[in-house]
């Protein structure tokens, strides 16, 4: 049994669990579960091996969603709406599939959480990217890097300094480890790509469960020498987009939204985050 480093935020009303993306923290939820919890009962939940959460060995979905079923049983939570964002969105969603009559995952919340095939062009790239990023020795000043590079998406420096912090281990000399540690990192980009290659339609498959499927719908200039990721996340955000529009029109248990923020979604626009999902519940069955 593994169990997740966890924070209740308190409230009453309808149980959510919120999950946060790929290297960052439940600290992300901060700002948009302090307004979640005016109507609803917040619980944030470290991944494996990210924030002061354990690994797990190997980095799987399924052992991660069993790993958050243990964590919500200690917590007491027998039932509750499952919200995530990026990669704790694909959680989120599987966690709805691994429960489909509705005992634990009353329904599931994705916030831009797709992902492509390991063939897609560009997805090497990107992942080589994302490897050498995971698991590095970052300098004394990497509080005040990220803090920058927030501020182009007009996240506020408090805010961005306490993510931040939050989503890497801090060293004796100074210096950060970023998570998660390269052995997991490279085994979550091998279950990404697992379930990228579906494409969203096939991905969704057999879930019976609400859905709430959320797309982010702003992109910033890119920075100098990033321009081939520009093209490939917007090619890659189109096809999802086409394919969420089917969905929307052909499966009832599918709700499709966007927003106007960049993927770092739940730090730049909290409160339109906060005010999608409590509308979402809202309209559950009871």
């Amino acid at each position: 049994m593994t169990l997740l480093h966890a924070h209740d935020h308190g409230g009453h009303g309808p149980q959510l669990v919120l999950l946060h993306g790929y290297s960052r923290s439940l600290t992300d939820w901060g700002p948009a579960a302090a307004l979640l919890a005016a109507g609803h009962r917040v619980l944030a939940v470290d991944l494996p091996g990210h924030g002061r959460s354990p690994g797990i060995v190997p980095w799987t979905i399924p052992t991660a969603v069993r790993a958050l079923a243990d964590t919500l049983d200690a917590h007491g939570v027998p039932e509750a709406v499952v919200v995530g964002h990026s990669l704790g969105g694909l959680i989120a969603v599987e966690y709805a599939r691994a429960n489909p009559d509705g005992a634990r995952a009353r329904a599931a919340v994705n916030l831009d959480g797709f992902w492509w095939g390991r063939e897609y062009p560009g997805a090497q790239r990107v992942g080589e990217g994302l490897l050498a990023s995971s698991g590095a020795l970052a300098p004394p000043g990497y509080l005040e890097e990220q803090v920058a590079h927030a501020a182009r998406l007009g996240i506020p420096a408090a805010r961005a300094e306490a993510a931040a912090r939050a989503a890497a281990r801090p060293l004796p000399d100074g210096r950060w480890q970023t998570l998660p540690e390269r052995a997991a990192a490279r085994e979550i980009l091998d279950e990404l790509h697992r379930l990228g290659e579906l494409g969203v339609t096939t991905w969704l498959d057999g879930i019976d469960r609400p859905l709430l499927l959320v797309q982010a719908g702003r992109r910033l200039p890119p920075a100098p020498g990033m321009e081939w990721f520009a093209e490939f996340n917007a090619r890659f955000t189109q096809g999802v987009s086409d394919e969420l529009a089917t969905l929307a029109r052909t499966r009832p248990t599918v709700s499709v939204d966007r927003i106007d923020a960049t993927h770092a979604t739940i730090l730049e626009t909290a409160e339109t985050v906060a005010g999608l999902v409590a509308g979402f519940v809202r309209g559950l069955p009871d």
